[in-house]
Formats: structure tokens, C-alpha cells, sequence
């Protein structure tokens, strides 16, 4: 499966499916929190939070893989993500695109 954060494929003639997307809502866990408030007497990264957004950016790819792959996609284009919080200590995030049939080449 092709994922692009372009509206084309370069070379390739498509057609637009439907839009899909995949979500999840993650959770910060008690020892990052603990963490993370010490770090904030320091400054810098707080590699916890940046390993579980990076965990839920992963599991929202894959549900929209997923979702693109039972409309028989072969791409899906124009990717974004969008993070929100949910509530206090949670935090959705999104990925979603247009799921595309090749249908030829250009030219």
C-alpha cells in the first residue's frame, strides 16, 4: 500500500475510492506523567510522550491501511493527522486520506 501526502501518484492514472481514516485515543500512563512533571523543572524532550504519540500515530496508520485495503485501494493519498485531547491525560489522534485504484500510467 502506497501512502502519500500528495493529491497524485507521479506517473500513475488514478481514481478516487471514498475518504478513509483510522483513529485511536491513547492514554498517558502514571510513570510517564511522574516523568514528565520532573522533567518540567529541566526543560528538554519528554521522550515518554513522544514514544506514545508516535505508538498512536502507528496504530491510526494501520486502521486506515486497513480500512483502504478491504475498499480494494492500492494508495492512499493527500494524508493528514490531527491530534485532540479527549480528556485529561487522554489524547485522540487521527490519520485519514483519499484510498485510490491505480488505474494506468501517464503518458
Amino acid at each position: 500500500m502506497r501512502l502519500l501526502n500528495i493529491d497524485y501518484i507521479p506517473g500513475k492514472e488514478i481514481e478516487a475510492i471514498d475518504v478513509v481514516k483510522g483513529t485511536v485515543v491513547h492514554t498517558k500512563n502514571v510513570g510517564r506523567d511522574f516523568m514528565a512533571a520532573m522533567k518540567t523543572l529541566v526543560g528538554g524532550e519528554l521522550v515518554g510522550y513522544t514514544q506514545m504519540l508516535n505508538e498512536a500515530r502507528q496504530i491510526a496508520v494501520k486502521r486506515m491501511v486497513d480500512e483502504a485495503e478491504k475498499l480494494g485501494a492500492d494508495a492512499v493519498i493527500n494524508i493528514r493527522y490531527g491530534t485532540s485531547s479527549v480528556m485529561s491525560g487522554a489524547a485522540e489522534v487521527i490519520a485519514y486520506g483519499t484510498a485510490v485504484k491505480i488505474t494506468g500510467n501517464k503518458g
